[in-house]
């Protein structure tokens, strides 16, 4: 880890512990009740898909530190290694469909939101890491493009990191929530919380890694597999 905390990305400041200490323990655990999808991530597989991401975009996109992305997807795996990526890359991620950034990232059915916004990759969300069939000419498809790019990325420098704030105050924000809700380094966090505003974007992903713990993130959540999923997933704590 770097000690120059001003240069630091908020990526750098939630990983770089984790993989230091345990970067092949699950990290973040998807579950969708609707498809019956569960895909797992460690720390160190989870930090090669952010780094892919930042690389897509910096190298794709052409586009770094101090630019803007929305970020218009639920949460889901690859939605974290996607906020992960942005902010390692030193971009700013706004949760809204603005029209002064400088990508969108997006589901297919909010493509028609994105526009005005420069380039767009839209995320098919698939398991097995299917393309966006049919896209719109102009519109990259995110599975395609990010597989070509290095697991690994040197970050160049961070700003702001989420709708508005900085990295410093991101981070204070989401180790101050990790203390409010409960969430410690040795835990096993079970949530279906959405991640639509900055707010529940830190208490649902950013507190949890912040405090060195693990997510299962579950959506479309079943309550009659909630007792049985936290036995299994070892849970320690529910958002």
């Amino acid at each position: 880890m770097r000690d120059d905390h001003s240069t630091h990305t908020l990526t750098e400041a939630v990983l770089d512990p984790i993989l230091a200490r345990d970067p092949t323990g699950p990290r973040v655990t998807y579950y969708d009740d609707a498809t019956g999808a569960r895909i797992e991530l460690s720390g160190l597989t989870l930090a090669n898909w952010a780094a892919k991401t930042a690389n897509l975009i910096r190298d794709e996109f052409g586009i770094g530190t101090g630019a803007r992305v929305a970020v218009l997807l639920p949460p889901h795996w690859q939605t974290a290694a996607v906020l992960l990526g942005c902010w390692w890359a030193g971009t700013e991620v706004v949760l809204h469909a603005d029209p002064d950034a400088d990508l969108a990232l997006t589901t297919p059915q909010r493509i028609a939101d994105t526009n005005g916004i420069a380039e767009v990759a839209a995320l098919s969300l698939d398991p097995l890491g299917a393309p966006v069939p049919d896209l719109p000419i102009g519109i990259t498809d995110f599975a395609t493009s990010v597989r070509v790019h290095g697991d690994q990325f040197l970050p160049a420098g961070a700003g702001v990191a989420l709708d508005g704030h900085p990295v410093a105050d991101v981070l204070a924000r989401a180790r101050k929530s990790a203390l409010r809700q409960g969430i410690s380094l040795s835990d096993r966090v079970l949530s279906s919380r959405p991640w639509d505003t900055a707010e529940e974007l830190i208490d649902g992903f950013v507190a949890v890694l912040a405090a060195g713990a693990s997510l299962v993130q579950v959506a479309n959540p079943d309550p009659a597999l909630q007792a049985r999923r936290a036995e299994t997933e070892r849970v320690t704590a529910r958002l």
